[in-house]
């Protein structure tokens, strides 16, 4: 069965940065679409990126584009997202995903598996 276990998360303050790591097993990061989408308490999941499986191309949601980084290991078989300019709005948690697209509703109606989440709280 696929194993997707994300780490890094915790408390950092506004401004900051924090980098996921989200660890897999039983699958292969760079055959699969990958993503990261979050959820915060009372809101809706949002996607916050994806990478394609194919050319390694990217995409971001607005609010976090410019301050966020997907990318993958290959070798060690790792997802990573790398957060700067944290702000309490990006408060939420945070999951790793293997996905059947890249598209704007790959977090809608195109995820494959998920792991647990990780939290991230930013606050001062």
């Amino acid at each position: 069965q696929v194993q997707l276990v994300e780490s890094g998360g915790g408390l950092v303050q506004p401004g900051g940065s924090l980098r996921l790591s989200c660890a897999a097993s039983r699958l292969t990061v760079g055959y699969y679409f990958m993503g990261w989408f979050r959820q915060a308490p009372g809101k809706e999941r949002e996607g916050v990126s994806c990478i394609s499986s194919s050319d390694g191309s990217t995409n971001y949601a607005d609010s976090v584009k410019g301050r966020f980084t997907i990318s993958r290991d290959n070798v060690k078989n790792t997802l990573y997202l790398q957060m700067n300019s944290l702000k309490p709005e990006d408060t939420a948690v945070y999951y790793c995903a293997r996905a059947r697209r890249c598209d704007s509703r790959w977090y809608v109606d195109g995820l494959d598996y998920w792991g647990k989440g990780t939290l991230v709280t930013v606050s001062s």
